[in-house]
């Protein structure tokens, strides 16, 4: 088996070795997926939208019913520790801009250490936070130029389901729905609900678009708030895009010019396939290249301004 990336991992306040033994098997991560998390990007040193996927976290820790056990400023720095551990904080850098150090982080909270067995919680439980760092890596050439395909799972969505926005460490359906694209010759899948509208991917959002309008999924309909689905909402207009909310189903993507996903780590993908039938002309097209774009350079402005602020600070000290 490869050895992880990152040589340390940070779990409940202290960097350790990636291959050391960390949870015990009766934490209730391990047993039950029992906890929640977040995905996120750092760029320079800069963690990207870190506000916005804490906020997330919270939300679905209070959905499930437990704390973190750390306050946000504890969890900034065991991120920016871990960073600095692998050289990927930007600190090597004279100016705070080159090498970029990209990195993908993980925070991942788990109820915790339960030596009882059942499903119900017992009161009086600690939570287990764990934060993990990888080198950040391009979606593949072969995606960016010639577009994902895409099937329809056979899992459907429950829209009222209260769980269907958190953000949970259970993923057995989206591993599912991954084996199921593999098996059709795809990369990935969308979900739908019970009564046909289009909820998401399985890591992603979903996004069409014909004209000069981008259409995605409104909330409430089975699907995770993604932070760059939230971003490109807010910032359609910087490609020309009107951005709109509203229920969309199957014959919606096969009337749309083009269609995408977006998500923190990958960022703005083309989708040009669902179920073998070309969406669009069958390429990547133009609007979603230049959503990626927008959304990438806004990235890079961000982590440029939090490094040379950083770095400014670092020499009034």
């Amino acid at each position: 088996m490869a050895r992880p990336a990152a040589s340390m991992v940070w779990l409940d306040g202290r960097l350790l070795p990636s291959e050391a033994a960390h949870l015990s098997v009766y934490d209730r991560g391990f047993q039950l997926g029992d906890g929640v998390f977040e995905a996120l990007r750092a760029r320079r040193g800069v963690v990207i939208e870190l506000a916005g996927h804490l906020a997330r976290l919270h939300g679905s820790l209070t959905a499930l019913a437990f704390e973190l056990p750390f306050d946000d400023a504890t969890v900034a720095a065991g991120i920016a520790e871990l960073l600095a551990s692998q050289g990927w904080d930007g600190a090597g850098s004279p100016d705070g801009v080159e090498p970029p150090g990209d990195a993908v982080i993980r925070i991942t909270v788990s109820r915790g250490f339960d030596p009882s067995r059942g499903v119900a919680p017992n009161a009086g439980g600690r939570a287990s936070v764990a934060i993990q760092a990888w080198p950040f890596v391009l979606p593949s050439a072969r995606a960016l130029q010639q577009g994902e395909r895409f099937i329809t799972s056979t899992i459907h969505r429950d829209a009222e389901s209260p769980i269907s926005g958190i953000k949970t460490t259970s993923r057995a359906e989206l591993v599912y729905a991954r084996i199921e694209a593999a098996r059709a010759g795809a990369d990935d899948a969308i979900f739908l609900t019970m009564d046909g509208r289009i909820t998401e991917a399985t890591t992603s959002n979903v996004l069409l678009i014909t004209g000069d309008t981008c259409a995605t999924p409104r909330l409430g309909t089975g699907l995770l708030a993604g932070t760059t689905r939230a971003w490109l909402v807010e910032h359609g207009d910087a490609v020309g895009l009107a951005m709109i909310q509203r229920d969309l189903r199957l014959d919606d993507v096969f009337a749309a010019d083009e269609m995408a996903i977006c998500a923190s780590i990958g960022g703005v993908i083309p989708v040009t396939s669902l179920n073998g039938r070309p969406i669009g002309d069958g390429k990547p097209g133009p609007r979603t290249i230049a959503m990626r774009a927008a959304r990438e350079q806004w990235i890079d402005e961000v982590s440029i301004e939090g490094a040379r602020a950083r770095l400014a600070g670092q020499i009034r000290d």
